[in-house]
């Protein structure tokens, strides 16, 4: 896949800014820089400078200067990409910027496709492919943890894990292929004890490993949190009092939220989505009905759930009787497993209250958490309660899966490594056995690149923007 073309791209999103920087990359990067740019220091050759050093001056299409800019010069290979590449730091004008742009691409510099240059870095072995999926991760992080994941990721933490399997998998394959070698003799040169003891710690290793993408996936995207509830409880005045601001229609009127509202909030580093959905009730027409039902559709695919109900109107008796309608609802949806949800009761509209009615004390055990989102009075116990439910402990752990190529990747190879452990119960011969171990190696180099194919970096690779 590798080829000599030198490419281009802005690197700084398009429009006006302050300064705009111009990425190049490839054999001609250098010099065709050289030729249009006129440094301060007229001395300066930049073929001749070392790499990693700054030049100002201005960059001319013939007798007209474009811009006076600043140039950084990388050479092969200790740059991003592992060829030589410059920057060009320029003032942040549309204009300006295009001109630059084009007059490379005059001087035979093609534009880049999303992801090239991150693609060059992969094949020139700066680091290998989940490292260079990390890279697009870091870039779309919004939060801490999200921050922390993809990092971790890109700093080989995951990938050490994934290489140091695949090896004692290659170590334990070559025993098996040497045996096939003297097939006639009948020798095992494979210790059968040892080869389990093995198998049994890759297995353990990769179902952790599949574990941790359940973890891994809602801190990446965000943990989904439902509000739900009967209509006119102050679903939408609690949305608001978390987020601070005014995102949903407040009114006295039921039924007011017809559809799912949505937003993020970061607590303590950790990205929360909320959502309000319609009232939970019978619905008198056929727009709200699909607010509801929709409701419930969200309410599936969320790990939190804030029941919030009036304490001032309701009793103990009713809100049990809604909770379990809503589990027995949720239970009868696809993938749906109310087992799966941790619950939150939140009483609501305290300051109608002058004290708390003795028969909420039986719903302490419930986690329940008594507010008043008018007032906005102890909104902060329900973020200490969000909080509570994300296993932070596992954050400092290199090995968390956030990737669903991996995780899919991950259950093949377990896949695999199950039928090399069946394969030796039964007693099936070597040749079948080397079936399943190539089958796990493939899986696992699937990973880190070390086996791939051109349709995989395609699809990898597609999904990065232009310039990066």
């Amino acid at each position: 896949m590798k080829n000599n073309d030198t490419i281009c791209a802005l690197a700084t999103p398009s429009g006006v800014s302050a300064i705009a920087v111009i990425r190049i990359s490839g054999q001609k990067s250098i010099q065709v820089c050289e030729k249009i740019f006129q440094p301060v220091n007229k001395k300066i050759k930049l073929t001749k400078v070392n790499s990693h050093t700054i030049h100002l001056g201005s960059i001319s299409d013939e007798n007209e200067i474009l811009d006076e800019v600043i140039i950084s010069i990388f050479k092969s290979p200790n740059s991003y990409t592992g060829e030589d590449s410059v920057e060009i730091s320029c003032h942040g004008s549309e204009y300006i910027q295009q001109k630059i742009i084009e007059l490379l691409i005059k001087n035979e510099i093609r534009t880049a496709k999303p992801g090239e240059f991150t693609l060059r870095a992969f094949l020139n072995g700066k680091f290998d492919l989940s490292q260079a999926e990390a890279v697009v991760d870091l870039i779309a992080s919004n939060s801490k943890t999200s921050h922390s994941l993809a990092l971790q990721q890109m700093r080989g933490g995951f990938s050490n894990k994934i290489k140091k399997l695949r090896q004692q998998l290659v170590e334990f394959a070559s025993l098996i292929e040497l045996e096939l070698d003297f097939v006639e003799e009948d020798v095992e040169f494979a210790n059968r004890e040892e080869l389990h003891k093995l198998l049994s710690v890759l297995k353990s290793e990769i179902i952790s490993l599949i574990k941790s993408f359940s973890l891994g996936n809602v801190l990446k995207k965000g943990i989904p949190v439902a509000i739900i509830g009967k209509p006119n409880v102050g679903k939408s005045t609690l949305l608001n009092a978390i987020l601070n601001e005014e995102k949903a229609i407040v009114s006295e009127i039921p039924g007011t939220t017809r559809d799912a509202i949505e937003d993020t909030i970061i607590i303590n580093g950790i990205s929360f989505r909320f959502i309000d959905t319609a009232g939970l009730r019978e619905a008198n027409d056929k727009i709200e009905n699909i607010g509801i039902e929709k409701t419930y559709e969200k309410i599936n695919l969320a790990k939190i759930i804030l029941f919030v109900f009036d304490v001032s109107t309701t009793t103990c008796d009713e809100i049990n009787e809604v909770l379990h309608d809503f589990k027995e609802h949720i239970d009868k949806l696809p993938n749906g497993n109310t087992q799966e949800k941790r619950f939150i009761i939140i009483a609501n509209k305290t300051d109608l209250l002058v004290e708390i009615p003795k028969g909420f004390k039986d719903m302490v055990e419930m986690e329940s958490i008594f507010v008043s989102a008018k007032r906005k009075k102890n909104i902060n116990l329900i973020a200490d309660s969000l909080l509570k439910s994300v296993r932070t402990e596992k954050l400092t752990d290199n090995t968390i899966v956030s990737n669903a190529r991996h995780y899919e990747a991950l259950n093949k190879s377990l896949k695999a490594i199950k039928s090399i452990e069946k394969g030796f119960h039964d007693n099936i011969p070597s040749d079948l056995i080397a079936i399943d171990i190539r089958d796990a190696l493939y899986h696992l180099g699937e990973i880190t690149g070390e086996i791939t194919t051109n349709e995989i970096l395609d699809n990898i690779f597609s999904k990065f923007c232009i310039g990066k």
